[in-house]
């Protein structure tokens, strides 16, 4: 599937098709709509360490990090922390082959918490900025250095059972610790920080009234984005219900380019964004209301396709009658996402 790798020499980041075997991850370039026939690169797994989640850039939560035995650090970032978990735990399957109690340790840590349904962490972290009954922000302490705006680990632990956002310890440690790997909040001071470098998912978070922590970003900096996109606002919040890397035809040079797809429900978007940029904008989306949506065959270039496609097309026309043509990885993938858009049309 697609991951974003960052580049060794320019520390840019580029959409690359990956495909994991048992003892390497090779990746390849995407052109012209078409996976190249030869590699771009290799990982070799054989003495590889997996860090996941990888906390090394702040406004990139979604990172998997593999260090090669050679000490070569490999970046890789996934479109959601479903895809991300799935990766990780396939990689360590690959890594540890020969020790399963690691990867059946995996399965257990990954199904051990769900959240409640109907409740995102999006919505978490809004009723934790709100400003009467969102968690208390204090000035504070530690080793000679003053923090403003922080809250220490027992009492985000208070607040997520008192909000009835879990119902035990337990439960809300494993909740802040997911909010921390989503990077809606970091840790500050020392005995919070050195805590997130632990083997033990379960001790990254402390639960503790000396350990402090504080949103990862404020709130002046999501203002300006928010005035930005007004016009898109609405359109923006509706709850997501898929996403993930698909390949779209441009409107005007008719290229084929790689790029992150979030479908939202009420209202019913589907917006698609450059993965490679920094930001979090759209660059483009449209309402699913009165679209048609269908999957085109495989032999042949359907008319108003350019160039050697891979195959797993499909087509959305908008009620505006505008063509989006658009790439899945797969055959199954294809059919998942029509399934998920009929609905919202």
């Amino acid at each position: 599937g697609f991951l974003l790798l960052q580049g060794h020499v320019v520390r840019n980041w580029k959409v690359r098709w990956f495909v994991l075997l048992q003892d390497k991850l090779l990746y390849y370039k995407i052109e012209g709509g078409k996976k190249e026939p030869s590699p771009k690169g290799r990982i070799l797994l054989d003495g590889c360490t997996i860090t996941c989640p990888c906390l090394e850039y702040e406004n990139r939560p979604l990172l998997i990090k593999l260090k090669t035995k050679t000490n070569t650090d490999y970046f890789l970032e996934c479109c959601s922390r479903e895809e991300r978990d799935s990766w990780a735990l396939d990689i360590t399957g690959a890594i540890h082959a020969g020790h399963p109690v690691q990867v059946q340790e995996l399965h257990r840590m990954k199904n051990s918490f769900k959240l409640l349904e109907n409740i995102s962490l999006n919505d978490i972290v809004e009723r934790m900025y709100d400003s009467s009954t969102g968690i208390k922000l204090t000035r504070n302490l530690d080793q000679g250095n003053r923090y403003k705006e922080t809250f220490t680990g027992s009492a985000l632990v208070d607040w997520l059972i008192s909000n009835s956002f879990a119902v035990s310890r337990f439960e809300a440690v494993t909740l802040a610790s997911m909010l921390m790997d989503e990077n809606f909040i970091r840790p500050v001071g020392v005995r919070s920080t050195e805590a997130t470098r632990s083997s033990d998912p379960s001790e990254k978070f402390l639960d503790d009234s000396t350990a402090l922590y504080m949103f990862a970003e404020s709130r002046k900096k999501n203002t300006s984005f928010k005035e930005e996109v007004h016009f898109n606002i609405s359109e923006l919040s509706g709850t997501i219900v898929k996403q993930g890397f698909l390949v779209k035809q441009g409107h005007k040079r008719k290229n084929w380019k790689v790029r992150k797809f979030v479908l939202r429900a009420d209202p019913a978007f589907l917006h698609y964004y450059d993965p490679t940029k920094e930001d979090n904008k759209p660059v483009g989306g449209f309402s699913l209301r009165g679209c048609l949506v269908s999957a085109l065959e495989d032999n042949g270039v359907p008319t108003g396709v350019k160039g050697n496609v891979q195959g797993n097309l499909f087509k959305i026309i908008t009620k505006n009658d505008i063509h989006y043509y658009i790439q899945a990885s797969s055959k199954a993938e294809r059919v998942q996402w029509i399934e998920a858009i009929k609905p919202l049309t």
